[in-house]
């Protein structure tokens, strides 16, 4: 296994759609597994497979303290959403910065899974968001698209500060 570069906002590969996987072979199930690490090490819940630049519809996430609960989505897609919840968001894609954003309070996700059966289930809570918020990334969309046209500039140019000082010490 190896770690990945999690790419980060503003940059454009983060809005690119990804594919449908035709096929569940031994290169998604390695991704996974890498995206699965890379995101550990980050400290995140859930990484999408465009944010590691794979242009693919591939998701992992794992909400447990003892981080041994993980799951894989391949192909995602929610068929059904009820209620409504706003949750504070963050994500590895955009570092240091958290926002409320609203979101379906439940949610049944349809899916393939690393063996290329398919599966639905039904998610509420943190989960329901986690998916929803990793599904968006899958579509070209980040969690600050719900943020104001204001919102969103300053943290772009506050980002891209950030980034400017890292080269600067590398």
């Amino acid at each position: 296994m190896s770690r990945l570069s999690i790419l980060e906002f503003p940059d454009p590969r983060l809005r690119r759609v990804a594919k449908p996987v035709d096929q569940v072979t031994d290169r998604e199930r390695e991704l996974a597994r890498d995206m699965l690490e890379t995101m550990y090490a980050a400290k995140g819940i859930g990484l999408a497979a465009t944010q590691v630049n794979q242009g693919i519809r591939l998701v992992v996430m794992d909400l447990s303290e003892a981080r041994n609960e993980p799951h894989f989505f391949i192909n995602p897609e929610i068929v059904e959403r009820s209620g409504s919840q706003a949750c504070e968001e963050g994500c590895l894609s955009v570092p240091g910065v958290y926002a409320e954003v609203d979101r379906a309070e439940q949610v049944r996700v349809r899916a393939l899974g690393l063996d290329g059966e398919s599966f639905e289930l039904e998610a509420e809570g943190l989960l329901a968001v986690c998916i929803q918020h990793e599904i968006d990334h899958l579509d070209g969309k980040v969690f600050v698209d719900y943020l104001s046209p204001l919102k969103r500039r300053m943290v772009e140019k506050r980002l891209r500060k950030q980034q400017r000082q890292e080269k600067v010490k590398a």
